[in-house]
């Protein structure tokens, strides 16, 4: 039995991944004592589901100023060159360069591209599975991953018992299958 026929409903393919149904979260500590959320509002990539598992690829692009926290001040705070300065660092980006599957289990490496640097990241989470949507076959992911800011050069000048420098990524995907 290969790894594909043991996941149920497995389909290999190219998914376009559906940012109405799509969040790109984050979680960073504030002065130590509470967490602050945000999200990116804008998302595009692909997926491709190989016809063995191990073999599929993940490509993401997540527009900088799409960033959202809920509150306009501190979002243009975190647009501005204190931190991603979307000015020269329109976009976030992530290539995969390794998927193991382990049932519903799936952990994704890659190259993360933030604010003009790529460091390597593992996406652990779960394959949420394969479905029939009002427009086709969709498959659901969600992930997690914790990264730290001054890896990225992000928020140099901002000490960390202001903005923690860690900051916990969570994401759920769904995409839809290309015609």
């Amino acid at each position: 039995m290969t790894a594909a026929t043991q996941i149920p409903g497995y389909v290999a393919g190219t998914w376009n991944i559906d940012p109405v149904h799509s969040d790109v979260a984050f979680i960073v500590r504030h002065l130590g004592v509470s967490k602050v959320r945000g999200r990116f509002n804008t998302v595009s990539g692909t997926i491709v589901t190989g016809e063995d598992p191990s073999t599929s690829t993940v490509t993401a692009t997540i527009q900088a100023d799409s960033i959202d926290t809920k509150n306009e001040q501190r979002d243009g705070h975190v647009k501005s060159p204190d931190f991603l300065h979307v000015e020269e660092h329109e976009h976030l980006s992530f290539t995969s360069t390794a998927v193991r599957i382990d049932g519903e289990e799936i952990e994704i490496d890659g190259d993360l591209t933030l604010h003009g640097v790529t460091k390597p990241v593992t996406l652990t989470g779960e394959l949420g599975g394969f479905g029939e949507g009002p427009n086709g076959k969709v498959l659901g992911v969600s992930a997690t991953t914790e990264i730290k800011r001054s890896d990225f050069g992000v928020g140099g000048n901002i000490p960390a018992a202001v903005v923690s420098d860690k900051i916990k990524v969570e994401l759920d995907v769904e995409a839809q299958l290309q015609a």
